[in-house]
């Protein structure tokens, strides 16, 4: 029979202040960086720990302290690169603070977001950065608890209904309202625009899409169509594509409609990696059969055939900013006015011309 080797314990606060020759108060106050101990104690107390290799025990200190120099941030999708851009600005302000990053992903779900709320406030957080999947105030009672409990919140992305927070997000109404004039100057009439937002009923003009960058850039759209004279369709507005089979499905349904798009906009990345494989699969090549375009600029766009045309956004300097202010709130500090974030547009070669491509 094989015994079990007894797992090896880290050095304690008792061992750390008999090798210091203090008391294990002393010991537990110059560890945790509270109440008040002799320069020669902390001296001979950090010598004793350095020596004994302890590690401190992070939950007690901010027990004691009120602080755990954590943030948490929480996501609705880490896989996709917008956030992974946005997470590297706030881990790099971060780190320089002083402080650890903990994620989180909702997976765009109310119910898992307001469960990764409830974990990372029992980790006792200092604050939480999140880009909230719905925006209507009766989806996030969880956020209003991050307030009432004292902890420093913000969003990212998406602002909520009703709660008294700062949210960092880019402008989008008048890039929008450019991409699709760009679109109609080419000749294309029937423009179709598809969203990962969540919505239990298909889109309709009037319908509320809340504080969202889904609502600037549906407005943009509108806004350009009316200058050119014409109408946006409704039902080229497709929302609820969460993954490859709806969007799959939504193309599918966008391509049998009686007068179906000639020009598709994608919301975010993974939608447009996910309309392009589709198009793909049906033979129809970008831009003669139907012309492209995504919001958000990665390296891969350009190395499309064609190049595709995007509208790009300062994803990193974002996220840099939202940690910064984030910090400012925890220590009671100011961090002045808050930026506005322009997106603008990239044009390759993605669009075409539908005139020329129709002879």
């Amino acid at each position: 029979m094989t015994l079990k080797k007894p797992l090896m314990r880290g050095p304690t606060v008792a061992d750390v202040a008999r090798q210091a020759g203090v008391s294990k108060a002393q010991a537990a106050r110059a560890l945790g960086g509270y109440g008040a101990v002799s320069e020669e104690v902390q001296a001979r107390v950090t010598q004793a720990a350095e020596a004994l290799g302890y590690r401190p025990n992070e939950l007690a200190r901010s027990m004691n302290t009120g602080r755990s120099n954590t943030i948490a941030v929480i996501v609705g999708d880490i896989e996709n690169p917008h956030f992974g851009l946005a997470l590297r600005g706030m881990a790099d302000v971060a780190r320089q603070a002083g402080f650890h990053l903990l994620l989180s992903n909702s997976d765009e779900t109310v119910e898992e977001e307001r469960e990764a709320v409830r974990v990372m406030l029992d980790k006792r957080v200092d604050g939480i950065i999140v880009a909230p999947c719905s925006s209507l105030a009766a989806d996030n009672d969880h956020l209003h608890q991050v307030l009432a409990e004292g902890r420093a919140l913000m969003t990212f992305d998406r602002a909520v209904e009703g709660l008294a927070v700062e949210t960092i997000q880019a402008n989008f109404l008048s890039v929008a309202k450019q991409a699709t004039q760009q679109l109609l100057s080419a000749g294309h009439q029937r423009i179709a625009y598809v969203s990962s937002m969540r919505i239990a009923q298909p889109y309709s003009h009037g319908l509320a899409l809340g504080p969202t960058p889904v609502a600037q850039r549906v407005q943009g759209m509108i806004d350009a169509h009316q200058a050119a004279g014409s109408e946006l369709d409704p039902a080229l507005v497709r929302l609820n594509a969460t993954s490859n089979d709806s969007i799959e499905q939504i193309l599918t349904a966008l391509l049998a409609l009686d007068d179906p798009p000639t020009a598709l906009i994608a919301s975010d990345n993974l939608i447009a990696m996910g309309i392009l494989r589709g198009l793909a699969k049906r033979g129809l090549r970008v831009p003669h059969d139907i012309a492209f375009v995504m919001y958000d600029d990665f390296p891969w766009t350009e190395l499309m055939t064609p190049p595709l045309t995007v509208v790009a956004q300062p994803v990193y300097e974002m996220g840099r900013e939202a940690a910064r202010r984030l910090i400012c709130h925890i220590r009671q500090q100011s961090p002045g006015p808050l930026p506005a974030f322009e997106s603008w547009l990239v044009v390759r070669g993605s669009i075409g011309d539908k005139q020329l491509s129709s002879h």
